[in-house]
């Protein structure tokens, strides 16, 4: 493979060789590694192949800022993306595309999120206040109503939970809300009830729904 190298002068000291442009010293080469102290930006262009770091570990991740080498990338195993900081494992992109991360869980471990949720106004015209990955709220009946996903569950095998408000009052078991799940879940969308303490379909101002997978 032909190339080149061009500087004003290259040094050797002890075990290191330097490169320097003017009074700059832009390249050190040593046992502990290869340092690039540019004046500004270095543009490095791959036209073919890749660049390649070593694994790396938590300790001392393959790639990191200087100063703070351990914190950054490393590569646990193969198609593995390992995230550190301070030397200690924070998050992960495993084998399967599975997301993990430490927040509060003691250890890193797979993230399963939130894949939709809603917070409408049930009473008179159905209203969305707020919303992820839901397109609209069908009113059926009293107490009644279809969540729309924007984009379709993957599969009908997600987990929903809900709850509702009443606008004013203390509760009672005539004016209770109690959110119920109201047929066999679909993809596109799931139907959500509000029935009091003793069965009946009620309306509700603040009705709430989440939808896990």
């Amino acid at each position: 493979m032909a190339g080149k190298i061009i500087a004003d002068t290259i040094e050797a000291s002890g075990s290191q060789i330097s490169l320097n442009v003017g009074n700059v010293t832009v390249l050190t080469a040593s046992s502990t590694g290869l340092t690039l102290t540019p004046t500004s930006n270095v543009n490095i262009n791959i036209t073919s192949g890749s660049a390649s770091f070593g694994a790396g570990n938590v300790s001392f991740p393959s790639i990191a800022a200087s100063g703070d080498l351990n914190t950054g990338i490393f590569f646990s195993a193969a198609d593995t993306i390992d995230f550190a900081e301070g030397g200690t494992a924070t998050g992960q992109f495993d084998s399967s595309g599975n997301f993990k991360f430490n927040s509060g869980y003691g250890s890193v471990a797979t993230a399963y999120a939130c894949r939709a949720w809603v917070a409408f106004n049930g009473t008179g015209t159905v209203a969305i206040r707020a919303s992820g990955n839901v397109s609209s709220i069908t009113d059926y009946n009293t107490g009644d109503y279809g969540v729309n996903f924007t984009t379709n569950m993957p599969d009908t095998n997600y987990a929903a939970v809900g709850a509702s408000v009443k606008s004013g009052g203390g509760p009672s078991g005539s004016n209770s809300g109690i959110v119920t799940m109201g047929e066999a879940p679909a993809v596109g969308n799931q139907g959500v009830g509000v029935i009091t303490a003793d069965g009946t379909a009620i309306d509700r101002a603040y009705v709430y729904a989440a939808f896990f997978r």
